[in-house]
């Protein structure tokens, strides 16, 4: 098992929503998207990369993913 944010639950690599990964960085949806300063941006997910790891992974979510 990694602790990595390929691993994680939480860890988006694009596939879901038919564009393909970029390279190998994904978007994080632990948290919502960070708000932007003008009121017709939109908000954006963090970047990451599968590679990259944060204190919100746990095997208890790794463990959950695979059911």
């Amino acid at each position: 098992m990694t602790t990595s944010c390929t691993s994680c639950i939480f860890f988006d690599n694009h596939a879901a929503n038919g564009k393909a990964p970029a390279a190998d960085a994904g978007l994080c949806r632990f948290n919502p998207p960070v708000s932007q300063p003008g009121p017709d941006a939109h908000g954006l997910w963090p970047v990451v990369t599968t590679n990259d790891w944060c204190g919100h992974f746990t095997a208890q979510r790794q463990t959950s993913r695979a059911a």
